[in-house]
């Protein structure tokens, strides 16, 4: 039996390399044209996981799927294999954020964890973002400043369009001419972390804000 081994970000982004395929079908493109497109999805696809075993090799195989229904079938089937969001607790998130007092905790019966690339509510009353995320396979969690002013814009997350918002987080970068010295990084984010997380294909950049601002 093969074992969840596919993480959210990743079933993302072969369901647009699937989504790259039917497209091109709709267009009647030459069939050799699109033999290439499915050939580089496919490529594509199992670049996503280079130790692969042989099973879950063939799991991933799209080239011999051929209708829209047999591509909905491949990603229904895929589901089954995607590793969930790590169970947190409340008391998990309070220690994560041990300076906040008042930390405004999401409902945690809510959340789909199956889906989820990362963990995020927003605390109207303080304009505060929360992101948890598994770093290097440990929880953590950053606190960000958040507009509550939105517009239509790319996300600096998932690189989609769609409504985002300004937030801003202080990380632990150090001046040793200057004690007093602070970075802030500030970027546009969806403002719906649950449409965010549907869309995301690619984690380096949501590593790259998580780290720099615990210092990493």
């Amino acid at each position: 039996m093969v074992e969840k081994f596919i993480k959210n970000e990743e079933l993302n982004f072969i369901k647009k390399q699937i989504f790259l395929i039917k497209d091109s079908s709709k267009k009647n493109v030459p069939q050799n044209v699109m033999h290439s497109v499915i050939d580089l999805a496919n490529a594509n696809i199992l670049a996503l996981f280079p130790k692969a075993s042989v099973n879950q090799q063939e799991l991933l195989d799209l080239s011999r799927l051929k209708t829209d229904d047999e591509y909905d079938q491949y990603l229904e089937h895929l589901s089954n294999f995607v590793q969930p969001f790590p169970t947190i607790t409340e008391q998990q998130l309070k220690k994560m954020f041990p300076k906040n007092k008042k930390l405004k905790l999401p409902d945690l019966s809510k959340v789909d964890h199956t889906l989820l690339t990362y963990l995020s509510w927003t605390d109207i009353r303080s304009n505060k973002k929360f992101i948890v995320y598994e770093l290097e396979g440990k929880m953590v969690g950053i606190e960000c400043t958040f507009s509550p002013n939105s517009k239509k814009n790319i996300c600096s997350f998932c690189n989609s369009f769609g409504e985002v918002s300004f937030f801003s987080v202080v990380t632990k970068a150090k001046n040793s001419k200057n004690p007093d010295y602070y970075k802030s990084i500030g970027n546009l984010i969806c403002k719906d972390s649950s449409e965010c997380n549907k869309k995301i294909t690619n984690v380096d950049y949501l590593r790259t804000v998580i780290k720099d601002s615990l210092g990493r």
